[in-house]
């Protein structure tokens, strides 16, 4: 058992008979009445997001976790296979495990959260950030630049990212997982 004090990002908790990872947190002393925790958790089996308030100094169950790097392989419709980089076991995970399917890349490593109770894969954590190539960018208005316009573009997984006008076909981007946002073109 933990308690408020213990949460942190990335906390596996059992809550109304599921389990749920922290995603965000916010210690909060009022200047009037009790101390609280305001949670966002995501449950680690439907995919849904919860706002969950805690009192301060309230018992939480938390479950016991590993983390293993795998290799992500390929897609096979809604699952998606992996392999353990140590082993070279393998593993089949339903996309709604993942935080940002669309932004995986055949080879990228990522970190896998297992029960150790039941040994069976809780989800996936995406690196901060991935490199991907454009393969669809229209091209850019010549001077409109006076704002910061955007227009969309396709990257090799096939996801939608929304990328500044001087971004071409085969430019390299830095993308943001957890938000899937451009951060910024990569030089080779």
């Amino acid at each position: 058992m933990a308690s408020t004090s213990d949460i942190r990002n990335g906390l596996c908790i059992k809550y109304n008979n599921d389990i749920y990872k922290i995603i965000e947190f916010l210690h909060v002393k009022p200047g009037k009445g009790p101390a609280f925790v305001r949670t966002k958790l995501k449950s680690l089996t439907t995919g849904k997001v919860l706002d969950n308030t805690f009192s301060a100094g309230h018992k939480i169950e938390d479950v016991r976790v590993e983390t293993h790097k795998f290799q992500y392989l390929y897609p096979e419709g809604d699952l998606f296979h992996f392999m353990h980089a140590e082993t070279y076991e393998q593993i089949s995970l339903q996309r709604d495990i993942l935080d940002a399917p669309d932004l995986l890349k055949e080879g990228e490593m990522v970190m896998v959260i297992i029960n150790t109770e039941t040994d069976a894969p809780l989800s996936v954590d995406m690196p901060a950030s991935v490199i991907l190539e454009v393969t669809y960018a229209e091209p850019g208005v010549k001077g409109n630049t006076a704002t910061n316009a955007t227009k969309p573009a396709k990257v090799e997984t096939g996801a939608s990212v929304n990328v500044p006008l001087f971004i071409n076909e085969g430019d390299k981007i830095k993308i943001d997982t957890a938000t899937g946002s451009y951060v910024e073109r990569v030089k080779e």
